[in-house]
């Protein structure tokens, strides 16, 4: 299916530009024009993370769904979870277009969208008709003209804490001004103890309490993985998203898409994603869960995720080059990988490449 998406579908879908192209993704979903993937369960990749059972360790990033359009369909072709969102309390349109470029050649995007979603109240009612217990994050953000962004993250947790299986705080985005500013250690601490405090007080009222991850950026300074590292740690954070875009051009043949300003994904984020993660891993310790992204294109690239440090991985920028059989092939060359590997568990080569992948120069 890979093959038939690379060397035809995806022709006919580049003709497009890439968020029209994005639309009608979307809309064969829905529609079920992207067939269900059948795959035997492998107890090898079936995890329990952040209290969570994982039927494998695959999931899609937050942006490609962020309205919740379509969370059961993307289940169904073969990710074990997958995340909406980032959703905002108001709707809003994001940056002007055009603001998704694909640079082919690396196999990376670059995007500027500026959380470009219909607000809470329509990924609520769309969530809310769910009748499934399949594995959905919720993705939260706050308004670009907030005059309040931690209250912002604050309201998302109370308002989808009836529906979402785990939350992301997303505080990483690049095109949001000022956002990243929320990854400053003394405005880390202000916001997990707010959201935190907010999942604690619906935690009581539900009888059930819901993980709350924290995504972070790949750009960080030595001393700004300290901070968030320490933060987490005495917030009891449960655990982190590592990571979403780069400001960095370092490398790309594309040069005249690389002049684009925006968040780069893809190929080419995978090994500085990777480092990154990496060393998060070894700030937090052994116990914290991690969820690996960027740059995953295969079952070996997920895999060497999970060896830097990852319990579970996420995808997404690369099924734009791969198609919709992307977490289905990826799961299958998984399961054949730990046969190679000779392991009972995938959990058995967490953080075996740890060391390595921190000491990368990226």
């Amino acid at each position: 299916m890979i093959d038939l998406f690379k060397h035809a579908a995806r022709k006919g879908l580049f003709l497009f530009d890439p968020e029209t192209a994005h639309g009608m993704s979307i809309a064969a979903l829905k529609t079920g024009a992207v067939p269900a993937c059948r795959i035997a369960p492998d107890p090898r990749l079936r995890q329990t993370v952040a209290g969570l059972d994982f039927i494998n360790p695959i999931g899609m990033a937050a942006g490609y769904d962020k309205n919740a359009e379509v969370p059961e369909a993307l289940l169904r072709i073969g990710f074990g979870f997958t995340e909406i969102g980032t959703v905002t309390p108001k709707p809003q349109p994001g940056n002007p277009r055009p603001r998704i470029f694909r640079l082919v050649e690396d196999e990376g995007v670059i995007n500027r969208l500026g959380f470009n979603n219909e607000g809470h109240d329509a990924a609520l009612a769309r969530l809310s008709g769910i009748r499934g217990n399949g594995m959905i994050g919720v993705n939260i953000g706050a308004n670009k003209d907030s005059e309040d962004r931690i209250g912002d993250y604050v309201l998302g947790i109370r308002r989808f804490y009836s529906v979402a299986r785990y939350f992301t705080a997303n505080i990483s985005s690049p095109n949001t001004p000022g956002l990243r500013d929320l990854q400053a250690r003394e405005s880390l601490a202000a916001l997990l103890s707010a959201v935190l405090a907010a999942r604690d007080a619906e935690a009581e009222k539900a009888g059930r309490k819901i993980p709350v991850f924290l995504k972070i950026a790949p750009d960080l300074t030595e001393e700004g993985m300290d901070d968030i590292a320490a933060e987490a740690l005495s917030h009891a954070l449960d655990g982190l998203i590592v990571s979403n875009t780069t400001l960095s051009r370092e490398g790309l043949s594309d040069q005249r898409q690389a002049k684009e300003a925006g968040g780069l994904s893809g190929k080419p984020l995978f090994d500085k994603s990777t480092a990154v993660l990496a060393r998060m891993r070894k700030r937090v310790g052994s116990a914290m869960p991690i969820i690996g992204v960027g740059g995953v294109s295969s079952a070996e690239t997920a895999l060497e995720k999970i060896k830097a440090g990852a319990d579970l991985v996420q995808l997404y920028s690369c099924m734009v080059y791969e198609g919709p059989g992307l977490p289905g092939t990826i799961v299958r060359g998984l399961s054949k990988l730990l046969d190679r590997e000779q392991v009972k568990s995938i959990r058995d080569l967490r953080d075996t490449k740890t060391d390595y992948w921190a000491a990368r120069n990226v």
